[in-house]
């Protein structure tokens, strides 16, 4: 089980090679200097879990920075729980803000949540399931995303965004285990064949996904989310192969601060001696770092983080944002193996 979960719901909680740092301290470049504008620029977030609050500075802070946004990819987490009130609510303050037109939802793991409570208002883990069948769970989420399936493709300005998530929750199938990621052969083979679809077409992939793969950003190292995917070394053999592939994820909380936000994933055996980005999307709802013990801590003070993201012809620029604060804290370009 994630080692938040019962916190989180019993509160009610409604280096790369190939890639060029810029210092926090720098303010991002607007590229106007170039004569060139991005092909498409959008944000993706994560782990709103209820905090409905400062979802709405987000989506504000947003769009006063990226008026006119190719999209929002929001990458799991989306409610706390996973009941349709909670969807609704997310939908609701959506309606309330100017946001991108298209949408990519990613599945998390608080979405499978319901199970944990006899009703909205009372926890009651030891009757788990609760009555609450699987299957109205997977519903619940395709009601609200708009789609029957967990992974689904986007166009982001022209950008495919593909959405990846969980098929099965997995303490249905096996009592030893929670929230762990299984991805059905049908999702592998989907994902194979678009991500070399793209490559034929020269196009850089933005994919969205919940759980860190191992030993890539913030936290993914950690004794806590080590092991998050049943099929780590499949998915990581298929991403692996493509230098232009961007994976956003989110599930850990942590700080985009740190230094590994962003880094450069090489996979042995798949050819590709670059690798590929992995870029940590911290959070909107409570923000966490490496306690220095194998654990980790909350970060103080009112947190609220996500990611802008501008597609060039030749080169992907990643910023991260404070939008409570409204300041930039860091960004990483990372130049395209071949132009748009």
């Amino acid at each position: 089980m994630d080692r938040r979960s019962l916190l989180t719901v019993a509160t009610g909680a409604v280096g790369a090679a190939a890639a060029s740092r810029i210092p926090a301290s720098a303010a991002p470049p607007t590229h106007a200097g170039q004569g060139r504008r991005p092909v498409a620029a959008f944000n993706v977030i994560s782990d709103i879990q209820g905090d409905l609050r400062d979802l709405g500075v987000a989506l504000e802070d947003m769009h006063r920075t990226n008026p006119t946004s190719a999209g929002l990819a929001v990458a799991g987490d989306i409610t706390p729980r996973g009941y349709d009130a909670e969807y609704a609510a997310v939908t609701a303050e959506l309606a309330r803000h100017t946001h991108a037109g298209t949408v990519a939802w990613a599945i998390g793991n608080h979405e499978f949540y319901v199970p944990k409570w006899r009703d909205p208002s009372t926890l009651s883990q030891e009757t788990w399931p609760n009555d609450t069948t699987e299957d109205s769970l997977f519903r619940s989420f395709y009601g609200f995303a708009g789609r029957n399936t967990v992974y689904a493709e986007h166009s982001f300005g022209g950008i495919p965004v593909l959405s990846l998530g969980t098929e099965k929750y997995m303490h249905y199938h096996d009592p030893e285990l929670w929230d762990e990621v299984w991805l059905s052969e049908a999702q592998l083979t989907w994902l194979e064949q678009r991500l070399a679809f793209w490559a034929r077409r020269r196009k850089p992939v933005m994919v969205i996904t919940h759980h860190p793969l191992p030993n890539t950003v913030s936290g993914s190292h950690n004794r806590l989310y080590s092991r998050d995917y049943l099929q780590a070394d499949r998915l990581l053999g298929i991403l692996g192969r493509h230098r232009d592939v961007f994976l956003f994820c989110g599930h850990t909380h942590w700080d985009l601060a740190l230094s590994d936000w962003y880094v450069r994933r090489v996979v042995p055996g798949t050819a590709n001696l670059d690798g590929f980005s992995v870029i940590n999307t911290g959070a909107v709802q409570t923000g966490y770092t490496d306690d220095g013990k194998g654990g980790e801590v909350s970060v103080p003070g009112t947190f609220n983080q996500g990611l802008q993201v501008e597609v060039f012809h030749d080169r992907v620029v990643v910023k991260a944002r404070d939008f409570a604060s409204g300041k930039w804290l860091k960004q990483i370009t990372v130049p395209l193996s071949t132009r748009i």
